[in-house]
Protein backbone atom coordinates (compact mmCIF):
# COMPACT_ATOMS: atom_id res chain seq x y z
CA UNK A 1 0.00 0.00 0.00
CA UNK A 2 1.35 3.03 -0.85
CA UNK A 3 1.73 5.58 1.85
CA UNK A 4 0.29 9.18 1.25
CA UNK A 5 0.96 13.10 2.95
CA UNK A 6 2.48 16.40 1.87
CA UNK A 7 1.93 15.75 -1.83
CA UNK A 8 4.31 12.67 -1.54
CA UNK A 9 3.30 8.98 -2.19
CA UNK A 10 5.90 6.16 -1.20
CA UNK A 11 5.19 3.20 -3.13
CA UNK A 12 7.65 0.43 -3.33
CA UNK A 13 8.30 -2.27 -6.30
CA UNK A 14 10.76 -5.22 -6.72
CA UNK A 15 9.66 -6.88 -3.66
CA UNK A 16 10.04 -3.31 -1.94
CA UNK A 17 13.69 -3.25 -2.79
CA UNK A 18 13.39 0.43 -4.53
CA UNK A 19 11.45 2.67 -2.66
CA UNK A 20 9.58 5.49 -5.08
CA UNK A 21 9.05 9.19 -3.94
CA UNK A 22 5.81 10.47 -6.25
CA UNK A 23 5.76 13.96 -6.31
CA UNK A 24 1.75 14.79 -6.57
CA UNK A 25 0.27 17.89 -6.25
CA UNK A 26 -1.36 19.55 -9.21
CA UNK A 27 -0.28 20.31 -12.81
CA UNK A 28 2.99 21.66 -11.79
CA UNK A 29 3.17 19.53 -8.80
CA UNK A 30 4.61 22.97 -6.82
CA UNK A 31 6.52 21.99 -3.32
CA UNK A 32 5.01 23.05 -0.60
CA UNK A 33 6.43 23.53 2.97
CA UNK A 34 4.92 20.41 3.77
CA UNK A 35 6.01 18.68 1.11
CA UNK A 36 9.40 19.88 2.33
CA UNK A 37 8.67 18.14 5.48
CA UNK A 38 7.40 14.74 4.64
CA UNK A 39 10.21 14.54 1.83
CA UNK A 40 12.59 14.65 5.03
CA UNK A 41 10.32 11.85 6.95
CA UNK A 42 10.14 9.87 4.00
CA UNK A 43 13.70 9.56 3.69
CA UNK A 44 14.38 8.79 7.38
CA UNK A 45 11.81 5.75 6.36
CA UNK A 46 13.55 4.84 4.05
CA UNK A 47 16.97 5.07 5.62
CA UNK A 48 15.86 3.13 7.81
CA UNK A 49 14.89 0.26 5.78
CA UNK A 50 17.07 -2.56 5.50
CA UNK A 51 15.34 -3.75 2.50
CA UNK A 52 15.62 -0.99 0.39
CA UNK A 53 18.60 -0.73 -1.83
CA UNK A 54 17.35 1.79 -4.27
CA UNK A 55 15.39 4.87 -4.39
CA UNK A 56 13.59 6.54 -7.19
CA UNK A 57 12.29 10.16 -7.25
CA UNK A 58 9.53 10.68 -9.92
CA UNK A 59 6.27 12.81 -10.33
CA UNK A 60 2.68 12.00 -11.38
CA UNK A 61 1.84 14.73 -14.92
CA UNK A 62 3.74 15.96 -17.48
CA UNK A 63 6.15 18.09 -15.08
CA UNK A 64 8.51 17.14 -12.56
CA UNK A 65 7.80 20.30 -10.63
CA UNK A 66 8.05 23.98 -11.44
CA UNK A 67 9.42 24.40 -7.75
CA UNK A 68 8.66 25.85 -4.61
CA UNK A 69 5.40 27.55 -3.13
CA UNK A 70 6.43 31.31 -3.56
CA UNK A 71 4.11 32.67 -1.62
CA UNK A 72 4.54 30.46 1.47
CA UNK A 73 7.88 31.54 1.67
CA UNK A 74 6.42 34.77 2.80
CA UNK A 75 4.44 33.01 5.52
CA UNK A 76 7.86 31.84 6.92
CA UNK A 77 10.05 34.32 9.58
CA UNK A 78 13.69 33.99 8.03
CA UNK A 79 15.58 32.67 11.14
CA UNK A 80 13.17 29.69 10.36
CA UNK A 81 14.57 29.30 6.87
CA UNK A 82 18.54 28.96 7.72
CA UNK A 83 17.79 25.40 7.60
CA UNK A 84 15.64 25.10 4.35
CA UNK A 85 18.00 22.92 2.49
CA UNK A 86 17.95 20.42 5.40
CA UNK A 87 14.79 18.69 4.24
CA UNK A 88 14.44 18.76 0.47
CA UNK A 89 18.02 17.53 -0.13
CA UNK A 90 18.07 14.36 2.45
CA UNK A 91 18.40 12.68 -0.56
CA UNK A 92 21.85 13.83 -0.34
CA UNK A 93 22.48 12.49 2.73
CA UNK A 94 20.84 9.22 2.12
CA UNK A 95 23.13 5.80 2.14
CA UNK A 96 21.61 4.68 -0.59
CA UNK A 97 21.64 5.56 -3.82
CA UNK A 98 18.98 7.90 -5.13
CA UNK A 99 17.69 8.33 -9.28
CA UNK A 100 15.67 11.21 -9.88
CA UNK A 101 13.17 10.25 -13.03
CA UNK A 102 12.61 14.08 -15.04
CA UNK A 103 10.31 15.28 -17.58
CA UNK A 104 8.85 18.67 -18.34
CA UNK A 105 9.82 21.96 -15.87
CA UNK A 106 12.25 21.34 -13.21
CA UNK A 107 12.59 24.65 -11.85
CA UNK A 108 13.88 26.00 -8.41
CA UNK A 109 13.76 24.17 -5.13
CA UNK A 110 12.86 21.14 -8.01
CA UNK A 111 15.89 21.24 -9.60
CA UNK A 112 17.77 21.49 -6.27
CA UNK A 113 16.00 18.40 -4.96
CA UNK A 114 17.13 17.05 -8.35
CA UNK A 115 20.93 18.18 -7.54
CA UNK A 116 20.88 16.09 -4.35
CA UNK A 117 20.64 13.10 -5.79
CA UNK A 118 22.73 10.48 -7.70
CA UNK A 119 21.79 10.29 -10.94
CA UNK A 120 19.27 11.91 -13.16
CA UNK A 121 18.12 10.74 -15.77
CA UNK A 122 15.60 13.17 -18.13
CA UNK A 123 13.52 13.71 -20.87
CA UNK A 124 14.75 15.80 -24.20
CA UNK A 125 11.74 18.49 -23.38
CA UNK A 126 12.97 18.83 -20.12
CA UNK A 127 13.97 22.25 -18.96
CA UNK A 128 16.31 23.63 -15.64
CA UNK A 129 16.36 26.44 -14.46
CA UNK A 130 17.22 27.87 -10.90
CA UNK A 131 14.86 31.62 -11.55
CA UNK A 132 14.91 32.74 -7.85
CA UNK A 133 16.72 35.89 -9.13
CA UNK A 134 13.58 37.07 -10.80
CA UNK A 135 11.60 37.24 -7.45
CA UNK A 136 15.20 39.13 -6.05
CA UNK A 137 16.71 36.29 -4.63
CA UNK A 138 19.08 32.93 -4.56
CA UNK A 139 18.19 29.56 -4.21
CA UNK A 140 18.67 28.31 -1.06
CA UNK A 141 18.68 24.56 -0.78
CA UNK A 142 22.02 24.08 -2.27
CA UNK A 143 21.58 25.24 -5.64
CA UNK A 144 24.19 27.13 -6.23
CA UNK A 145 27.13 24.95 -4.59
CA UNK A 146 26.25 22.10 -6.29
CA UNK A 147 25.19 23.19 -9.91
CA UNK A 148 28.44 24.52 -10.10
CA UNK A 149 29.58 21.71 -9.00
CA UNK A 150 28.13 19.75 -11.68
CA UNK A 151 28.40 22.14 -14.61
CA UNK A 152 30.84 24.05 -14.09
CA UNK A 153 31.49 27.98 -12.24
CA UNK A 154 31.04 30.35 -15.20
CA UNK A 155 27.95 28.56 -16.47
CA UNK A 156 26.36 28.02 -13.39
CA UNK A 157 27.06 31.96 -12.52
CA UNK A 158 25.43 32.47 -15.89
CA UNK A 159 21.95 30.60 -15.15
CA UNK A 160 21.77 31.66 -11.97
CA UNK A 161 22.20 35.33 -12.35
CA UNK A 162 20.06 35.11 -15.62
CA UNK A 163 17.05 32.64 -14.20
CA UNK A 164 17.68 31.42 -17.95
CA UNK A 165 16.93 27.90 -18.81
CA UNK A 166 18.91 24.76 -19.18
CA UNK A 167 17.80 22.35 -22.22
CA UNK A 168 17.44 18.62 -22.32
CA UNK A 169 19.87 18.22 -24.30
CA UNK A 170 22.48 20.65 -22.68
CA UNK A 171 21.62 19.39 -19.51
CA UNK A 172 23.13 16.17 -20.63
CA UNK A 173 26.07 17.39 -22.67
CA UNK A 174 27.34 19.34 -19.03
CA UNK A 175 27.26 16.39 -17.31
CA UNK A 176 23.73 17.50 -15.48
CA UNK A 177 21.88 14.36 -15.79
CA UNK A 178 23.11 10.82 -17.13
CA UNK A 179 20.86 10.62 -19.98
CA UNK A 180 18.51 12.43 -22.07
CA UNK A 181 15.55 10.03 -23.46
CA UNK A 182 13.30 10.95 -26.21
CA UNK A 183 10.41 10.66 -24.43
CA UNK A 184 8.14 9.44 -21.15
CA UNK A 185 8.27 6.17 -22.22
CA UNK A 186 11.75 5.87 -22.83
CA UNK A 187 12.40 7.73 -19.62
CA UNK A 188 10.66 5.29 -17.64
CA UNK A 189 12.53 2.52 -19.51
CA UNK A 190 15.65 3.62 -18.87
CA UNK A 191 15.23 4.27 -15.19
CA UNK A 192 13.86 0.73 -14.99
CA UNK A 193 17.28 -0.26 -16.25
CA UNK A 194 19.32 1.39 -14.28
CA UNK A 195 17.56 0.41 -11.88
CA UNK A 196 17.42 -3.39 -12.63
CA UNK A 197 21.39 -2.79 -12.82
CA UNK A 198 21.90 -1.47 -9.00
CA UNK A 199 20.09 -3.93 -7.48
CA UNK A 200 22.23 -6.30 -9.17
CA UNK A 201 25.06 -5.08 -7.35
CA UNK A 202 26.18 -5.00 -3.11
CA UNK A 203 24.76 -2.44 -1.57
CA UNK A 204 27.49 -2.28 1.12
CA UNK A 205 29.84 -1.58 -2.21
CA UNK A 206 27.02 1.31 -3.36
CA UNK A 207 27.01 2.79 0.23
CA UNK A 208 30.83 3.21 0.23
CA UNK A 209 31.53 4.56 -3.39
CA UNK A 210 28.78 6.79 -3.10
CA UNK A 211 30.23 8.15 0.40
CA UNK A 212 33.84 8.40 -0.89
CA UNK A 213 32.55 10.44 -4.61
CA UNK A 214 30.44 12.77 -1.98
CA UNK A 215 33.31 13.66 0.62
CA UNK A 216 36.29 12.88 -1.51
CA UNK A 217 35.34 15.53 -4.24
CA UNK A 218 35.46 18.62 -2.46
CA UNK A 219 38.91 17.94 -0.85
CA UNK A 220 42.45 17.71 -1.97
CA UNK A 221 42.90 14.97 -4.18
CA UNK A 222 45.72 13.23 -2.08
CA UNK A 223 42.62 13.08 0.44
CA UNK A 224 40.02 11.86 -2.08
CA UNK A 225 42.65 8.85 -2.63
CA UNK A 226 43.58 8.25 0.92
CA UNK A 227 39.97 8.16 2.11
CA UNK A 228 39.52 5.58 -1.69
CA UNK A 229 41.99 3.64 -0.49
CA UNK A 230 40.67 2.98 3.29
CA UNK A 231 37.30 2.57 1.69
CA UNK A 232 38.87 -0.14 -0.74
CA UNK A 233 40.95 -2.30 2.24
CA UNK A 234 37.87 -2.17 4.43
CA UNK A 235 35.47 -3.53 1.62
CA UNK A 236 38.38 -6.93 1.46
CA UNK A 237 37.22 -7.97 4.28
CA UNK A 238 33.22 -7.98 2.98
CA UNK A 239 30.78 -10.71 2.61
CA UNK A 240 29.85 -8.91 -0.54
CA UNK A 241 33.74 -9.15 -1.57
CA UNK A 242 34.27 -12.63 -1.35
CA UNK A 243 30.84 -13.55 -2.70
CA UNK A 244 32.00 -11.31 -5.99
CA UNK A 245 34.97 -13.03 -6.27
CA UNK A 246 33.53 -16.80 -6.13
CA UNK A 247 30.70 -15.80 -8.50
CA UNK A 248 33.39 -14.73 -11.30
CA UNK A 249 35.46 -17.53 -10.93
CA UNK A 250 32.70 -19.96 -11.08
CA UNK A 251 31.14 -17.64 -13.94
CA UNK A 252 27.89 -17.26 -11.91
CA UNK A 253 25.62 -14.49 -10.93
CA UNK A 254 26.91 -12.83 -7.39
CA UNK A 255 24.22 -13.16 -4.89
CA UNK A 256 24.82 -10.11 -2.19
CA UNK A 257 23.77 -10.20 1.17
CA UNK A 258 24.94 -6.25 2.11
CA UNK A 259 27.94 -6.92 4.37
Amino acid sequence: MPLTGGEIRLEHSHDGRVAHLVLDHGRYNVITMETRRVMAERFHEIDRDPKVQVVVIRAEGEHFTSGGDIAGFMEVEPVDLTDLGQDVTAAARSPKPVIVAIDGYCFGVGLELALSADIRIATDRSRFALPEMKLGMIPGSGGTQRLARLIGLSRAKYHILTGERITGQQAHDWGLTSHNCADAEELERTVEEVVTMLLGYSPMAMRTAKEVLDRGVDGPLYTGIELERKAYSMLRASHDFAEGVAAFGEKRAPKFEGR
